[in-house]
């Protein structure tokens, strides 16, 4: 990395170091706190219980809180494909931004180019498959929104960190707000599980709410533009196209 870190080590990790080859995934998280030095004091603290492996501030300066190789505390009850409780295999980013609860700002330049420096160093290190840079959201879509809708995912694939699903935009436009018969709609969930994301009502006491948060989910991460919580023609399509991505490149 071209980019120096600092260190700014946080008590709340597990001591036990894990092997190199279980850290599958990186998880990117928002701060979602008005104070940038209130959100490194939360990480830090051993009564807060949480953590991060790293900090990417507002200016873009990288704090590295946790060594890699213990499980720090960020993504806490979560699911992804077959893994369950992500901390063990996953490295958590925090990146320095007020969230939805307050003023939700475009993540700046200085920040994206961080992010994307880290993440290629990750990347190589642990040799990390491209479709597994994931939000917080996606591991835990049912009380999780960040990192957000305005998190750089496009810009990111473009340099082969997560996936994008590179269609036309007429194409989408043209199927926007089309509707999706009982068929397809249940082809849609179908797909989101095939694809990673959690989709069982098994533990849910209000599947119907579970849906529009995962359709949500699905929106922040894919159809930036519009998060309205409605599947239609459109997110299906994207949805389809993101699943042929992955198996043309495994």
């Amino acid at each position: 990395m071209a980019r120096k870190f600092t260190f700014n080590y946080s008590q709340n990790f597990d001591s036990v170091k894990r092997l190199k080859k279980n850290i599958r995934f990186v998880v990117y998280h928002y701060t979602g706190m008005k104070s940038e030095k209130d959100a490194v004091n939360r990480l830090i603290k051993p009564e807060n219980k949480v953590s991060a492996h790293f900090f990417i501030k507002f200016n873009g300066d990288i704090i590295c809180m946790v060594p890699e190789r213990y499980i720090a505390w960020h993504a806490g009850k979560s699911h992804w494909k077959n893994f369950n409780m992500i901390n063990k295999n996953s490295i958590g980013i925090e990146i320095s931004n007020q969230g939805h609860n307050f003023k939700y700002t475009e993540f700046n330049s200085k920040q994206v180019k961080s992010i994307i420096e880290l993440s290629k160093y990750l990347k190589k290190k642990y040799n990390i498959k491209k479709n597994c840079f994931l939000g917080h959201s996606d591991i835990a879509p049912d009380r999780k929104i960040d990192p957000g809708e305005k998190f750089p995912w496009e810009k990111l694939s473009k340099n082969k960190i997560g996936i994008w699903p590179n269609l036309r935009k007429k194409k989408l436009l043209s199927l926007r707000g089309k509707k999706l018969n009982d068929k397809e709609k249940l082809l849609f969930f179908k797909k989101l599980s095939q694809f990673g994301y959690r989709s069982s009502s098994k533990h849910l006491k209000n599947f119907n709410t579970f849906k529009k948060k995962l359709c949500k989910v699905f929106q922040m991460r894919f159809r930036q533009e519009l998060v309205n919580g409605k599947v239609d023609q459109e997110c299906l399509l994207i949805l389809k196209k993101l699943i042929f991505s992955i198996k043309i490149n495994s």
